[in-house]
């Protein structure tokens, strides 16, 4: 089972957005809010490198915000990432 977790904020449309489309994939996923959160978006920064919501990791691999997230579902990339494969077969 892939493990998603997407870091987001309470007011962030793209954080909704992206929710949205993963809800409607039927992904289930992690949430991190790191609205009043500095420790928990500490560590988003760390592992992102970037200090925009959301960002999302399906297995560890950074896909990315909800940009990304829409790129990704284009390319065949997310399926790829839901169905487990590795940062490698699904680049």
């Amino acid at each position: 089972m892939t493990h998603v977790e997407i870091y987001t904020k309470s007011w962030c449309p793209f954080c909704k957005r992206a929710k949205a489309h993963l809800d409607a994939k039927g992904v289930s996923y992690r949430e991190i809010d790191v609205t009043t959160d500095s420790v928990r978006e500490a560590e988003m920064v760390d592992r992102s490198n970037r200090h925009t919501v959301p960002q999302i990791f399906i297995d560890g691999y950074h896909v990315g915000g909800s940009d990304d997230l829409a790129a990704a579902e284009t390319d065949g990339l997310l399926d790829r990432l839901l169905a487990g494969q590795s940062e490698g077969e699904a680049a």
